[in-house]
C-alpha cells in the first residue's frame, strides 16, 4: 500500500482484539491449516512467517530468517516492532500470551495497525502453538528482551524479562517444534520451504528473506528489488520468452493496490500466478476475473485500432496462450472462498482491477509499440491454431460418433452411470489393457487403453493436441471439457487411475499424462481425482505368492524367507494374467494408489517446463542435480 495507507507506528495492548474458542484445533487441524501430512506441516511455518511479513507490508520490518534447527524444529526471526508485551486492558494478562493462547486474538482485527494481511486471520500463531509440542517467544521491544514458551497452546511460566538491548534493536523469534502425535511426519522439506520464501521475497520486493539448515549447512538468500517484474521473469527462465521487457504496472484505488507484470514465450501454454496479500490463489478468484478480461479487451482494442487483426475478434483463450503473468493484489478485508485461501471472491475486487489492468496495458501498448505487435500477432497465430483445431476436433467427434454414445470405440466402459463410484484406468498399451479389461470389476471400473507414448502437450500446440486421437480418447472419455470449458459437473469417473509398466518407460508416460492433465485440466489434480496405479515389480513364491513393489523390499522378504525362493521380475504389465492384475493392481481392497496433488503450482510449473520444455540446458541441469537420486533399471 502507499505511504498514506502505512499502519499507525504504534503497537500496543489495547491494539489487540480477541474472538473466542481454541479447544477445537487439536480435535480437527485440517480445518485450519488444510491437513496433518506434509502440506500442513509446512502450513505452519507459512502462518509465523506470515506474521512477520504484515509487518513487512506496514512497513516495519525489512528482514526476515527462518532456521531449521537440528533438533527437529523451527525459528523464525523478524527485525519488526516485536509483538506487544504491556498488559491487555480486558484479559489482564500479557498481550503476547492472549495472542498465542486465544484462538481469534491479533492486531490483524485493529486496522490502524495492518491495513491489508495475510494469514489465518488472527488465529495463525494460536493455531501453531496448538499444534506444537513446545513454542518459545523471545520478544525486543522498549530496550527489553522478553521471553515466554508454551506447551501445547499453554504457557509454561508467566512472560519473563531475560535482559535488555539497545531501544532500536526490536524484533520477534518464534520457535516451535511440532506435535507428531498430531502429523504424519514433522520433517521439515528444505526445498518447500525455499519455494514458499521465494516467492514471499518476489511479492515483497526490498524484502530479504533467509533460509538456512542447520544439519546440512544449506544456506539461501530471497532478496529482489524488482519485486513480480523479476518474479514473471524467473517463471519463464526456462521458457523463449518473445519480448525481453516485461508488461508491468502497480495501481491503487479504493484502498485495492494491483501489482502485476505480463511476459509472453513462444510456449503454447498458460501460466497465471495469482496472490492476494502474498497468499497464493492457486484458483484464482475475482482478481484474475477482472485482469483476464481487462487484457482480452486492451488487446483487442490495439488490434482493431492499429488494423492488425483480419475482422474477428480474439478470444480470451487466444491471447493468453503463451502468457505468462503475475496478478498480486493488497486490500483490507479479502473473502476467500475456504480457510486455506484457494480463490477470492470479493466481488467489488473485479470490477477495480479491470478498470486498473485495462487502461495500464492499453498504455503500455502505446509506449511500446514492437512489444504491442509481437503480443498481437503471438494472439493471432493463437486464433488461426483454435480455428485449425476446431476443424480437427469436429473430425475426431464426428469419428468417434460410430461407437456407442459417442464414446471412444477402445474404451470399456463401466456399467454403473454414478460418478461418486465410477474409476477410469489409463491403461499403458494394449497388452495390458487387455489383461486389464478381463482383470477389471465391470460394474464401477473403465478400462482406456493407449497407444504407444502420448503426446507431449509442452511442446505442442492447440492444433496437435487437439488433432492428437490419443488425447482426444481421453478427453472424451474424461468428458468434463478442457481448459476454460472444463466442467467438473460432467465429469464422468471420480478416479482417473493411470496405470503404466514399473520400468523407465512407464515413468515416462506417466510423465506425459500429468503434464496434459496439469496443463488442460489443473482442476482433476487440484480436486484430488488423478492417481498412480502401483504395479510390483516382483512375485516371490515360497508356498504362497509375495507381490513385492520394490528392489528394497525385495531384499528383505527374500531374507525373512531364508535366502534364495523362485523370484519373477515383472518387465511389464502385459506379463501378469487377469488374476494377478486384479490381485496387484486393480483390487480396491489390496491395490496402491497413489494421488496426485499440486502441493505448489509456481514449482509444478517449474518442473513441468523444466522436464518437457524446448530448452534443454536447464533439464540437463535438474537431471545433473538429482542423479544421485536415481534408480538404473535394467
Amino acid at each position: 500500500m502507499g505511504d498514506k495507507e502505512k499502519a499507525s507506528g504504534e503497537y500496543r495492548a489495547e491494539n489487540i482484539k480477541v474472538l473466542e474458542g481454541l479447544e477445537g484445533v487439536r480435535h480437527r487441524p485440517a480445518m485450519y491449516i488444510g491437513s496433518t501430512g506434509k502440506q500442513g506441516l509446512h502450513h505452519l511455518v507459512y502462518e509465523i512467517v506470515t506474521n512477520s511479513v504484515d509487518e513487512a507490508m506496514a512497513g516495519h520490518c525489512d528482514t526476515i530468517e527462518v532456521t531449521l534447527n537440528k533438533d527437529g524444529s523451527v525459528a523464525v526471526w523478524d527485525n519488526g516492532r516485536g509483538i506487544p508485551v504491556d498488559m491487555h486492558p480486558v484479559y489482564k494478562r500479557p498481550a503476547i500470551e492472549v495472542i498465542i493462547t486465544k484462538l481469534h486474538a491479533g492486531g490483524k482485527f485493529d486496522k490502524k495497525n495492518y491495513v491489508v494481511s495475510g494469514g489465518l486471520h488472527g488465529v495463525g500463531s494460536s493455531v501453531v502453538a496448538a499444534l506444537s509440542k513446545n513454542m518459545k517467544v523471545v520478544v525486543r521491544k522498549g530496550g527489553k528482551i522478553y521471553q515466554q514458551e508454551y506447551v501445547i497452546g499453554k504457557p509454561k511460566y508467566d512472560l519473563k524479562i531475560l535482559g535488555e538491548c539497545e531501544k532500536k534493536n526490536t524484533g520477534t523469534e518464534v520457535t516451535f517444534l511440532p506435535d507428531e502425535t498430531i502429523f504424519s511426519t514433522i520433517k521439515f522439506d528444505f526445498s518447500h520451504l525455499e519455494t514458499m520464501l521465494r516467492e514471499i521475497a518476489f511479492l515483497n520486493k526490498g524484502v530479504k528473506l533467509t533460509l538456512v539448515e542447520e544439519s546440512s549447512g544449506k544456506k539461501e538468500i530471497f532478496h529482489y528489488e524488482g519485486g513480480v517484474v523479476d518474479f514473471v521473469k524467473w517463471a519463464n527462465k526456462s521458457k523463449d520468452p518473445i519480448h525481453a521487457k516485461p508488461v508491468y504496472f502497480i495501481k491503487e484505488q479504493d484502498k485495492v493496490a494491483i501489482e502485476c507484470a505480463i511476459q509472453y514465450n513462444a510456449g503454447y501454454q498458460e501460466n497465471v500466478l495469482s496472490f492476494v496479500n502474498t497468499v497464493n490463489t492457486p484458483e484464482g478468484g475475482t482478481h484474475v476475473a477482472g485482469f483476464k478480461t481487462a487484457l482480452t479487451r486492451a488487446i483487442n482494442d490495439y488490434a482493431n485500432k492499429n488494423k492488425i487483426n483480419k475482422g474477428e475478434n480474439l478470444t480470451g483463450d487466444d491471447v493468453r496462450e503463451g502468457l505468462t503473468a503475475i496478478v498480486s493484489v493488497k486490500i483490507p478485508e479479502p473473502q476467500f472462498e475456504g480457510q486455506t485461501k484457494s480463490k477470492l471472491g470479493n466481488s467489488e475486487v473485479k470490477g477495480i482491477v479491470d478498470s486498473a489492468a485495462s487502461a495500464a496495458i492499453s498504455e503500455f501498448f502505446e509506449e511500446n509499440p514492437t512489444v504491442a505487435k509481437r503480443v498481437v500477432e503471438k494472439a493471432m497465430e493463437a486464433q488461426q491454431a483454435r480455428n485449425a483445431a476446431k476443424k480437427a476436433k469436429d473430425l475426431v467427434r464426428r469419428k468417434n460418433a460410430f461407437s456407442v454414445g459417442g464414446l471412444p470405440g477402445k474404451l470399456a466402459d463401466c456399467s454403473s452411470n454414478k460418478t461418486e463410484e465410477s474409476e477410469l484406468y489409463i491403461v499403458e498399451g494394449d497388452s495390458a489393457g487387455g489383461s486389464a479389461k478381463m482383470a477389471r470389476n465391470k460394474e464401477f471400473q473403465a478400462i482406456l487403453p493407449l497407444k504407444g507414448k502420448p503426446l507431449n502437450v509442452e511442446k505442442a500446440n492447440t492444433v496437435k493436441v487437439f488433432s492428437n486421437e490419443e488425447i482426444m480418447n481421453i478427453i472424451t472419455a474424461v468428458g468434463a471439457g478442457v481448459s476454460e470449458q472444463f466442467d467438473a459437473t460432467k465429469l464422468r469417473y471420480s478416479k482417473i487411475i493411470i496405470m503404466s509398466d514399473a520400468d523407465v518407460d512407464g515413468a515416462h508416460i506417466r510423465t506425459l499424462l500429468l503434464t496434459f492433465f496439469f496443463r488442460f485440466m489443473p482442476k482433476l489434480i487440484q480436486e484430488g481425482n488423478i492417481y498412480i496405479a502401483v504395479s510390483p515389480l516382483y512375485k516371490v513364491r515360497k508356498r504362497i505368492d509375495h507381490y513385492v513393489y520394490s528392489d528394497e523390499e525385495l531384499k528383505k522378504i527374500v531374507a525373512k524367507l531364508g535366502g534364495t525362493v523362485n523370484v519373477q521380475r515383472f518387465k511389464g504389465l502385459g506379463e501378469m494374467n487377469p488374476e494377478q492384475l486384479w490381485d496387484t493392481t486393480m483390487n480396491p481392497k489390496t491395490r496402491l494408489l497413489n494421488r496426485v496433488t499440486i502441493e505448489d503450482a509456481v514449482k509444478a510449473n517449474e518442473v513441468f517446463s523444466k522436464l518437457m520444455g524446448d530448452d534443454v540446458e536447464p533439464r540437463k541441469q535438474f537431471i545433473a542435480e538429482r542423479a544421485s537420486e536415481a534408480q538404473i533399471d535394467i
